[in-house]
């Protein structure tokens, strides 16, 4: 059973998502809070496996919130999704960078919020796919090696340009066809690059390697 929370301070938005998590068989609503402030309480109380949080809202924000939960080490196994109504909401890198598990639009496809929540439960990352490249270019055009991360050079060149791949949004396959090797072989790329730049999955790798200057070749 995958335990859920819903943050968010517009009553229609929690009672949605609420309605619908409850409505899967394999979901379970731990609760629901209307401010970071109160979801921050929920969580700690909680526990929940993945949260689904609005960026914007009043008082303690999401990003506010998200800065708690990725110093709290009690709270490590908490996956965070975070919501938003614009496609290149300016929180968006921020939040990502801060270590939320992806974000997606508010008016996404029921089905897709719910493979959303059990993507990131089973330990993936997302970025809403209709937003995913415009974000990456966006920011990456703004923001490219203005704080190379610390332990980039300890990347070898294979995971360096693995990496420079994955912040383009590609997929492991995607990444495999363009290399000419195996989709494992990427897999285990991705996952040493992670371990060495300490991110907490494949969204905050993105980060890294655009704040880095990754950039793949071609």
């Amino acid at each position: 059973m995958i335990r859920v929370a819903v943050i968010d301070d517009q009553p229609l938005v929690r009672m949605g998502l609420s309605t619908l998590i409850a409505a899967e068989d394999d979901l379970e609503l731990v609760g629901e809070a209307e401010d970071g402030r109160t979801g921050l309480a929920l969580l700690r109380r909680e526990r929940p496996d993945v949260v689904l949080s609005d960026i914007r809202m009043p008082g303690l924000d999401g990003l506010a919130m998200l800065r708690e939960v990725a110093g709290d080490p009690t709270l490590a196994g908490v996956r965070v999704v975070m919501l938003t109504t614009f496609e290149l909401d300016e929180y968006v890198f921020e939040a990502l960078r801060l270590g939320a598990s992806g974000f997606l639009l508010k008016d996404a496809d029921p089905t897709a919020l719910l493979d959303a929540v059990r993507v990131v439960a089973e330990g993936g990352s997302l970025l809403a796919p209709s937003v995913t490249r415009r974000v990456i270019e966006h920011f990456g055009a703004t923001r490219t090696a203005v704080g190379a991360h610390p332990e980039i050079h300890r990347l070898t060149e294979r995971e360096r340009e693995i990496a420079a791949w994955v912040a383009t949004g590609a997929s492991n396959q995607e990444i495999a066809d363009r290399l000419v090797v195996s989709p494992d072989t990427v897999r285990t790329h991705v996952s040493r690059a992670m371990v060495k730049l300490h991110a907490r999955d494949r969204a905050q790798l993105v980060v890294f390697a655009i704040q880095s200057g990754l950039l793949p070749e071609g």
